[in-house]
């Protein structure tokens, strides 16, 4: 009974599948790859792949009149009865002549201007007109590569498993997403993903969604590896292109279709070149073919960036609306060579008047649970682009070695490999895992030589952290542990802290931590235990300043109400002093090190605080302003985006019992900071603190609040929204009242780009300002201009920053020198 209802619902499966196909080539006889098939006057739509091929899904038998769409080709128009499916309908292509007319020209201007002109005085118009639907969107993307070294830093590639022959070259990347999308332009857009595969997974999803690709022209700006590109028609584009009318041609609705070639007048500048094909009267988009390269969006990798768009006409609805659109890149590093194709169809069009408030939530993109479990005959019978050979023969290859590498036998002994302990393990770490659908549990060893470091209270000084987590994926509930070993060596002093952490479902996050721990008197560390070792031994400047503690502590934490983030903690304290213990430097021995009192850097038997014991509670709140957070909704997983979001949050904090009954103390604290793209012109980021201290007069010192200064001359920073750059580590430490202000922009070549000479450096241009107040301390300003991505091709790590700081009369001046990799 069961195979014959297997035959009936295979007969069926196929008797959906009703389609038009064939093979679609050039007069040479050649394949044309992504030709843009349509029915006429129907939104029903597809592309042909890189060999030509393509299928068409139609409803019913009869005639049906077909256009067939490539730019450099003229437009077919075809009518075939399909008296039975599939049918098959190949066609020859012939090469398009667009016929340069004599035109009027006015004042020696090239006709494209007002060509240009038209459009981008049509193109709210335009937008608005086709912008208001619900599609169906299929994607496609393909990653290969070439020369591929066995190793890459000393690790073997397994270049046949992943798809790559003897010569280090082939696929190493297939995956296909199918999704319903509902726009509402300028700013609304909801998909839901129905299918989604990759090639060499059961459960992967390719994320190739449509949000992430909607590149609309009529747009002022179109964003490329987040960079905001300048549209050929965007308000203001006259004074980023230059437009030639290369002729006119007529498609199959006798509308005339205009060529424009863009030219870029700045290469340095976000712009594109080639084609964007405007209909005549209408003033909308035909089509584009333009391309870019990779220094113009900042990604020196990329080699070149090409977009193309198609667009159909619909008699009954007056729209064009894109129907196909093809992405390719090439990007290189070393040799390797990678490219990347992606290939787009648009289709099933319902155009609306207007959408209820409801259609739109927060969730821009809702992927449907089982989306990664559709079978193979559901592709086969629903991707609109037929796969190419060498993609079919992709799919058997990596699906079969998937289907041995999720085995219980393969997938016990790779655990057992991966989880084998060696002798070294000791010195250079382990790591123990174990990952099924009952648990997902993992022990992580870092090893005696993780983190060696130099201060003058410890002299040398190791740290090797153990941790261990648990989650189960059923109960969504999960479990850690962990444990961090330091040890001083002219201290001969060893350090042992650890914590544990449970979640309790709807009952919160709970942490449990105590020990003994070596503390900076800034909670926030302003120096890096790697950057204060080489200024202590290389350059006798030991900025570090230590402190003793030991502690017992717990933490929860939860949200109220999906808005507010709330933690709470209470903590027992014990705080000693400590005094310089080392003494050794490598090369400069000038002067002496200073002592581990802030307030008495020289004077070696002092301490800022007296060793007392303590409680203290803290309360915090932040606001939640959702993004980029996944979520389960009932049977779906949803994805929240939403940029350029503020974040604020509070925080009362209480030291109490001290055994100094001085040390007690109340502190509110409140911070807002807020980070934004504007437009095409870079990053503005702010962020304000503020806070008050209330029966604080004698306090010990690490209470303070202290502000983040640099005394060495290098940030480490992305961002200096968090920092000051010539401010001496405690100069300014409070127990009152204070407001801090950081304010920062990143240009990102909107200046730069526009010099001669200097554009070719790339380098973005940086402002910022930065100041604290204080009832102590006259106002602190510092005002900072700098540039950002400086280096050669991709590698791009360093910023230099001139900084003048002011304080009353007195003034400062200083250069700091920005690394952005590992010294965090």
């Amino acid at each position: 009974m069961h195979k014959y209802l297997t035959l009936l619902l295979l007969l069926f499966t196929f008797a959906t599948h009703a389609q038009i196909k064939g093979k679609i080539t050039s007069t040479t006889g050649e394949g044309v790859p992504f030709v843009s098939v349509s029915i006429q006057n129907t939104y029903v739509s597809t592309t042909a792949n890189e060999d030509g091929a393509y299928e068409l899904p139609v409803k019913n038998q009869g005639s049906h009149t077909i256009i067939f769409q490539s730019l450099g080709f003229k437009t077919k128009k075809i009518t075939t009865k399909a008296d039975s499916f599939p049918h098959t309908l190949n066609i020859t292509l012939e090469n398009d002549n667009y016929e340069l007319k004599e035109l009027t020209i006015s004042k020696g201007e090239d006709p494209a201007y007002a060509i240009i002109r038209n459009a981008i005085a049509k193109r709210k118009y335009n937008a608005e007109k086709s912008g208001r639907f619900e599609a169906d969107f299929y994607s496609k993307g393909v990653y290969r590569v070439k020369n591929i070294p066995k190793k890459i830093m000393g690790m073997k590639v397994e270049t046949e498993e992943e798809g790559l022959d003897s010569t280090g070259s082939g696929m190493i990347y297939l995956a296909e997403t199918v999704s319903h999308i509902t726009v509402d332009y300028p700013q609304k857009i909801k998909e839901r993903i129905i299918a989604s595969r990759v090639s060499g997974s059961d459960n992967g999803y390719s994320y190739n969604n449509a949000h992430e690709n909607n590149y609309n022209f009529y747009d002022d700006y179109i964003e490329v590896e987040d960079v905001k590109m300048i549209s050929p028609i965007a308000k203001g584009a006259a004074g980023y292109y230059k437009y030639k009318f290369e002729g006119s041609t007529f498609d199959e609705n006798n509308q005339q279709i205009n060529k424009i070639k863009i030219i870029a007048r700045r290469d340095r500048e976000p712009v594109f070149e080639g084609y964007i094909y405007i209909v005549e009267d209408s003033w909308a988009i035909y089509a584009v073919d333009l391309s870019t390269k990779g220094y113009r969006v900042q990604q020196p990798i990329i080699k070149e960036f090409n977009l193309q768009q198609n667009f159909s006409y619909n008699q009954t609805t007056g729209i064009w609306a894109k129907n196909s659109q093809n992405i390719d890149f090439t990007a290189g590093i070393f040799g390797m060579t990678f490219n990347g194709k992606y290939t787009h169809v648009y289709s099933n069009y319902v155009f609306q008047e207007k959408f209820e408030k409801e259609i739109f939530s927060k969730e821009l993109t809702i992927v449907e649970k089982e989306s990664a479990k559709k079978d193979t005959a559901y592709w086969n019978t629903t991707r609109p682009v037929p796969l190419s050979i060498d993609e079919v023969a992709d799919y058997k290859k990596k699906d079969s070695i998937h289907s041995v590498r999720k085995s219980k036998v393969y997938q016990d002994s790779v655990i057992t490999n991966a989880n084998r302990f060696k002798p070294f393990d000791v010195i250079s770490g382990y790591r123990y895992y174990k990952n099924d659908s009952i648990r997902h549990m993992v022990f992580n060893y870092s090893g005696l030589l993780d983190k060696p470091a130099y201060n003058t209270v410890q002299g040398w000084n190791l740290t090797s952290d153990v941790a261990f987590s648990y989650y189960n994926p059923k109960t969504k509930r999960s479990f850690s542990a962990s444990a961090k070993f330091n040890y001083g060596f002219a201290e001969d002093r060893l350090r042992v802290s650890g914590q544990i952490s449970k979640s309790f479902g709807k009952l919160g996050y709970y942490t449990f931590s105590g020990g003994n721990t070596i503390e900076q008197f800034n909670p926030n560390e302003p120096i890096s235990p790697f950057i204060n070792s080489i200024s202590t031994l290389f350059f006798k400047d030991n900025y570090m300043k230590l402190y003793d503690k030991a502690f017992a502590k717990i933490a929860t934490s939860r949200t109220l109400f999906k808005k507010i983030l709330m933690s709470g903690s209470v903590e027992y304290l014990r705080r000693r002093p400590l005094y310089n213990n080392a003494d050794w430097v490598f090369i400069k021995n000038d002067h002496d090190y200073t002592s581990n009192d802030p307030f008495q850097p020289y004077n070696y038997t002092s301490a800022p605080f007296e060793k007392h014991n303590m409680l203290k509670a803290s309360v915090y709140g932040k606001i939640l302003f959702k993004k980029d957070a996944p979520v389960y909704y009932g049977s779906y997983l949803s994805y929240d985006y939403k940029n350029s979001v503020p974040e604020i949050s509070f925080l009362y904090e209480k030291g109490f019992a001290a055994s100094n009954s001085s040390y007690n103390y109340d502190l509110i604290s409140a911070q807002a900071s807020y980070k934004t793209e504007i437009d095409n012109k870079g990053n503005f980021g702010i962020s304000l603190k503020a806070g008050k201290f209330f029966n604080a007069d004698g306090i010990a010192f690490m209470d303070y609040k202290h502000f983040n200064g640099n005394e060495t001359q290098v940030g480490t920073k992305e961002s200096y929204l968090d920092m000051f750059n010539l401010l001496p580590y405690y100069s300014h430490s409070t127990n009152n009242a204070y407001f801090e202000t950081h304010i920062e922009h990143n240009f990102k070549g909107y200046i730069m780009n526009k010099i001669p000479l200097l554009n070719v450096l790339q380098w973005h241009l940086i402002a910022g300002y930065h100041s604290i107040a204080t009832p102590d301390y006259k106002p602190y300003h510092e005002a900072t201009i700098g540039f950002d991505n400086i280096g050669f091709g991709p590698f791009r790590f360093l910023r230099l920053d001139y900084v003048r700081s002011f304080q009353g009369s007195v003034q400062k001046d200083g250069i700091v020198f920005g690394l952005h990799f590992f010294l965090d």
